[in-house]
């Protein structure tokens, strides 16, 4: 009972009362076409007995002409002869008229049954054609109101699909914003070298400034030749920490060249 259960339901939810429909009319017309050709053939038999009448009302004819010719010649036992065959070929005829009018009867019968199951199917085909423009025409008004209530099975592909987008997006911007935040408080190391954060950009350009500012007293010692590289170096080196100190000294003075 189950399986039947199953069985039916999966059937119910495959059938398309469309198709069904135009099986039973197909089904309607090869019943018709069988009543047609039983209409046929009857038809077929009643005309067959019709030549035979016709053939044995001949022959009766042709006895009973020969009977009266034998007995105008005298020859009475010819014409005995002739009149008995008569007979016996006109019981055949009534029999066969029996039978043409028992197939005249069937004949009429199956005209009049395949000319309302005609009409029966004619209706059937109206009434098919009917249901099947409004089925569809209620499908489609379904699939319509599914759609735009978003409930049917391709718009709800579309709206995950699109929700799946919607939350990636939003997770790599999130994503993206936490490594810039990292980056700028000096919690991740640049790889590459081509972003700092700003106090180790300010470190570098503070010693950027004080290698030039030693290179510069360098030269003007070399210019003024009275002090050598290093001694210029050491010398910029202490001036810098007495006015650390607060302790003024005087510093030599360069003729500019």
């Amino acid at each position: 009972m189950i399986f039947r259960a199953k069985a039916n339901k999966a059937l119910d939810r495959a059938e398309d009362p469309r198709e069904t429909l135009d099986y039973s009319y197909q089904k309607q017309l090869e019943l018709l076409q069988k009543v047609r050709r039983g209409v046929a053939d009857v038809a077929t038999s009643r005309k067959r007995l019709e030549l035979q009448l016709n053939q044995l009302q001949g022959q009766s004819a042709k006895l009973e002409d020969q009977g009266r010719k034998a007995l105008a010649l005298g020859r009475e036992d010819l014409a005995r002869e002739a009149l008995s065959r008569r007979a016996a070929l006109q019981q055949q005829v009534t029999d066969l008229e029996t039978q043409h009018q028992t197939l005249q009867g069937e004949e009429e019968k199956l005209t009049l049954a395949a000319q309302r199951l005609q009409a029966k199917v004619d209706a059937f085909r109206t009434k098919k054609e009917t249901i099947k423009a409004t089925y569809t025409a209620a499908q489609a008004q379904t699939r319509i109101a599914e759609s735009f209530s978003g409930i049917s099975e391709e718009m709800s592909d579309v709206g995950v699909a699109i929700q799946r987008a919607e939350d990636k997006t939003a997770q790599l911007q999130a994503r993206a914003g936490a490594i810039d935040e990292l980056l700028a408080s000096g919690a991740l190391d640049d790889r590459s070298g081509l972003a700092k954060d700003d106090i180790q950009a300010e470190l570098d350009r503070l010693s950027g400034g004080t290698d030039v500012e030693l290179e510069l007293q360098r030269m003007k010692a070399e210019l003024a030749g009275g002090t050598t590289p290093q001694q210029a170096i050491e010398g910029a080196d202490g001036t810098q920490q007495d006015q650390g100190q607060g302790r003024p000294e005087a510093r030599p003075r360069f003729d500019k060249q």
